[in-house]
């Protein structure tokens, strides 16, 4: 960690003070100097005095021979002549001991300069600069970059109240405004606050995904009271807690305009939906509630249950993704039974099962309501689950829009569910995707359509119902039906599945958008649909072929189909995540701008 030390240019009783001690610290070295070199001259003289000595006495025993020799003969004889001398022990000693006194002063010494340089900051403040006031001049820090921190601290809040301002302004003048994802927090949230108050501009507001808390949610306290213009609050991806939902509901219960309040993934337990229950009791403003994506369970839908007994003005309630289970499914049928204003119901990701979703569907069969859509995807039925879905899609009236999305019923349950179509003349939006539904589940379902006109989207993506299922629905969607959109991405339907659809949209003119994603049609298949689009087909707007590993030779098929028909109607082709190559990229690319100059029609070509 680096060492930070602030010294002002007009603290003149510090420099002093430390001018003093530098003095003082000069002194001590000359003195040092002078210690370290008499040592080391005294050092010199003892080893040339016993060494010299030494010298001479070998030499005089041998007399006139050369002195290196006689040293060898001298060596030779004290190691025969006895054990070792301790002469030469202390020699070694004389010699190191004075070292050994150096080191040590070197160290006393060095600790005394470092006490000198590196004071402690009590020792610092004399009372003289304790009794000046604070510095105005130029502050310097000797830690890197921490001349900077307190500018840039000041640049960030500026830019952060310049944001803020602008988003009160925009809240002041836009009817719909879109806040999400901006991150301003708690304290932002109480800035802007105070925008919504006695506002009459803004009708939709989203404060979503920007990190609000439940204390944050306090800012609209006294503001949500007052403003009456404000329809739609979306809070959510803000972990508000059921702390949050506490405080909001607290404030909603004396509101009398917002009538959209989304809470999506913001950590709401069973606690947070007793709380917002409570408030649907006593508020009648409230059209449609958001929860999705929580962690209610039985005891919170047992407590929204017990608010729909008693609140007679709420229309949509979306719970999908939670965790409401088959008791959170009976709990919700008892007070379907009593409630009438309830007209969409959400339970997509519930785990309801088989047993729950008896326990619904006779619930909703008592309904006195007019409910128009049902969306029980994901929830784990079967052919029984199919079942008694079948029986209350015989009886309704009002049902538009029915989603069984990615459960199992398989090829029985479709037939179940097929069967109830011929006696319902209501449901527009039929959803069997990801259902294990095989060929014959889909020519139950395609029978159904001869004598249906109601029925304008059907979506059977994620069923293999191979070559055989697209042959038995292409040959009734022909010449019958009333199918605007039709939907069978991963169908696994190849290229002689596509041969078969093809050849029924030289006929159809109901299909508006067709998505064949991922059937593996490769250059075969999209060869066979370009032959179709040669043909005047004034219905078909749509075209989506990605992920199905076309080559340049399908691409150069389709371009040419394109500038062929000087009526075409497609405006939307989607060729992505297929296998083509600049020149089939640029075939397209031309029969684009051939179509834009020759009929003034734009087609949007996802490559």
């Amino acid at each position: 960690m680096a060492c930070t030390s602030t010294l002002s240019l007009y603290s003149h009783p510090q420099v002093r003070l430390r001018n003093q001690r530098l003095q003082s610290l000069a002194l001590t070295s000359v003195g040092f100097a002078q210690f370290a070199s008499l040592l080391t001259l005294k050092c010199r003289r003892t080893c040339r005095v016993r060494f010299g000595s030494v010298v001479r006495a070998s030499s005089s025993v041998e007399g006139t021979r050369p002195r290196a020799a006689g040293s060898r003969r001298v060596y030779g004889q004290s190691q025969v002549s006895g054990p070792l001398s301790i002469a030469p022990v202390k020699q070694i000693a004389n010699v190191v001991g004075p070292f050994a006194v150096l080191v040590a002063l070197t160290f006393v010494i060095w600790k005394l300069v470092e006490k000198l340089l590196l004071p402690a900051p009590k020792q610092l403040k004399s009372s003289t600069v304790e009794s000046q006031p604070p510095s105005q001049g130029l502050k310097w820090s000797f830690a890197a970059g921490t001349n900077l921190l307190s500018q840039l601290g000041a640049k960030i809040e500026r830019q952060s109240k310049q944001k803020l301002n602008e988003f009160a302004r925009e809240l002041r003048s836009f009817p719909s405004i879109d806040m999400s994802g901006r991150n301003f927090g708690d304290e932002g949230l109480f800035f802007l606050a105070e925008s919504l108050a006695f506002n009459q501009t803004a009708e939709e507001v989203s404060f979503a995904a920007n990190g609000i808390t439940a204390a944050g949610l306090r800012a609209f306290d006294g503001v949500l009271q007052s403003n009456i213009t404000l329809k739609t609050l979306d809070l959510s991806g803000n972990l508000v807690g059921d702390e949050g939902a506490k405080c909001l509901c607290d404030i909603l219960v004396n509101n009398s305009s917002i009538e959209k309040l989304q809470l999506n993934s913001a950590d709401l337990g069973d606690e947070g939906a007793k709380a917002i229950a409570e408030m649907l009791k006593k508020n009648s403003s409230l059209r449609v509630l958001e929860l999705n994506n929580n962690m209610i369970e039985y005891s919170g839908f047992s407590s929204l249950a017990g608010a729909l007994l008693e609140n007679n003005s709420i229309r949509n309630i979306h719970l999908n993704g939670n965790y409401g289970g088959p008791l959170g499914a009976n709990a919700l049928a008892k007070a379907l039974e009593s409630n009438k204003s309830l007209r969409e119901l959400h339970l997509h990701g519930n785990s309801i099962g088989d047993e729950g979703i008896r326990s619904l569907m006779a619930g909703l069969s008592s309904h006195k309501g007019k409910l128009t859509l049902l969306d029980i995807g994901n929830n784990s039925l079967t052919a029984k689950g199919a079942f008694h879905v079948a029986e209350y899609v015989k009886k309704s009236k009002s049902l538009l829009w029915l989603n069984l999305y990615m459960n199992d019923i398989g090829d029985e349950g479709a037939g179940k569910i097929a069967a109830a179509l011929k006696e319902n003349r209501s449901i527009t939006t039929l959803d069997l995707g990801g259902n294990n539904i095989h060929a014959g589940g889909v020519n139950a379902v395609a029978q159904v359509l001869k004598d249906n006109l109601v029925i304008t989207t059907l979506e059977l993506s994620y069923n293999p119902i191979g070559p055989d299922g697209a042959k038995a629905l292409a040959e009734v969607l022909k010449f019958h039906g009333n199918v605007k959109t039709l939907k069978l991405g991963w169908c696994q339907i190849g290229a002689k599945g596509a041969e078969f659809i093809a050849d029924a949209l030289k006929y159809n003119t109901t299909i508006s958008i067709l998505d064949l994603r991922a059937n593996g049609l490769r250059d075969e298949g999209a060869q066979c649909l370009a032959r179709s689009l040669k043909v005047v087909n004034e219905a078909l707007t749509s075209l989506d072929l990605g992920f199905n590993e076309i080559r340049d030779d399908g691409a150069f098929a389709i371009a040419q189909a394109l500038k062929s028909n000087d009526d075409v109607a497609v405006t939307s082709l989607n060729i992505a995540s297929n296998f083509l190559t600049k020149f089939g990229q640029g075939a397209l690319a031309d029969a684009r701008d051939h179509v834009l100059e020759m009929t003034e029609k734009e087609i949007n070509i996802f490559l």
